[in-house]
C-alpha cells in the first residue's frame, strides 16, 4: 500500500531504530512524527528529514506520562488533522540478575515499554476509530518469544506487547485498525552497545565473548540485525492494505528464534 501522506507517530525516534523508521517512512512519502523525550534531538531528526524535501514534525513525549502523551498526540492532530500510524518504539534496557534486580528499575522498564505502549495506543485510537483507519506496530524483540538471563523485566515487557497487540487486533478490526509486533534480534544501537560491557561484567567474560557466545550464538550466520532490516519490517505492517496480518508478530533476527 502507498504510504504517501500517511501521518505516523514514532516514539523514541530521535535516534536508533526509531530514527531509521522515520527516515524510511519519509522516503516512502509518509509524514513521520518524531516523538521523543529529548525534544531538541527530535527536532534535529525532523530537520534532517525536512532538509531532504520531505515533511516531518517533532513533539516532546514522555511515554510514561499520561498527560504528556495526550498533549503530544493532540499537537499532531492539531497540525495534520489525523493519525494514521503509531509505531510504539521507545524503550530502555537494564541488565541485572533477577535475584538482585531493584524494584524501582523493574517498574521503570515496564512503565516505558508497556505503559508507554498502552498510553500512546489509547491516545491515538480515538482518532483512528473516527477515521476508520489505523496501523499500530509495537517494537517487540526476539525476547517477545524467548528468554535470556539478566533481562527479567525486558523479557516480561516484550512478551506483554504480544498480548496487547492481539487484544487490539480483535477490538480494532471493526474500525479498520490493525496491530502487529516486530521482533528484532540484537541491533547494534547505543542500547545494545551499552549492554556489552554490562553483560561482560555480570557474566565474567570478555566483551568479544558476549557478542559471540551470548548475543549472536543462536543466529544462523553470526550477524547483527540492522536498523534498516527492522524499519523495513515495521513499514511492511504499516503499509498493510487489509486486516489479513493483524495480530501477528514478525521475528527479524538472522534465524535466532524461528516461528
Amino acid at each position: 500500500m502507498d504510504l504517501a501522506q500517511r501521518v505516523g507517530i514514532i516514539t523514541g525516534a530521535a535516534s536508533g531504530i526509531g530514527k531509521e523508521i522515520a527516515i524510511k517512512l519519509a522516503e516512502r512519502g509518509g509524514i513521520p512524527v518524531i516523538a521523543d523525550l529529548n525534544l531538541e534531538a527530535a527536532k534535529a531528526t525532523a530537520d534532517a528529514i525536512k532538509a531532504t524535501g520531505a515533511d516531518a514534525f517533532a513533539v516532546a513525549m514522555d511515554v510514561t506520562n499520561e498527560e504528556a502523551v495526550e498533549k503530544g498526540v493532540a499537537e499532531v492532530v492539531a497540525k495534520y488533522g489525523r493519525i494514521d500510524i503509531l509505531i510504539s518504539n521507545a524503550g530502555i534496557q537494564i541488565v541485572k540478575p533477577l535475584v538482585d534486580f531493584p524494584f524501582a528499575d523493574w517498574k521503570k522498564l515496564l512503565s516505558i515499554h508497556l505503559d508507554g505502549a498502552f498510553l500512546t495506543t489509547r491516545a491515538c485510537l480515538k482518532h483512528m476509530y473516527a477515521a476508520n483507519y489505523g496501523r499500530v506496530v509495537y517494537m517487540g524483540s526476539v525476547h517477545s518469544h524467548e528468554a535470556s538471563k539478566l533481562k527479567a523485566p525486558y523479557v516480561t515487557a516484550k512478551h506483554g506487547l504480544l498480548g496487547l497487540a492481539r487484544v487490539l487486533a480483535k477490538e480494532g478490526a471493526e474500525h479498520n485498525v490493525t496491530a502487529n509486533v516486530v521482533c528484532p534480534g540484537f541491533v547494534r544501537t547505543p542500547l545494545v552497545e551499552k549492554q556489552i560491557p554490562e553483560q561482560a561484567k555480570e557474566l565474567g567474560i570478555s566483551e568479544e565473548e558476549v557478542v559471540k557466545t551470548v548475543m549472536l550464538k543462536d543466529t544462523v550466520d553470526g550477524q547483527f540485525t540492522t536498523t534498516d532490516d527492522v524499519a523495513s519490517a515495521v513499514l511492511y505492517f504499516a503499509a498493510s492494505p487489509t486486516n489479513v496480518l493483524t495480530g501477528q508478530s514478525l521475528v527479524v533476527s538472522h534465524g535466532w528464534f524461528m516461528q
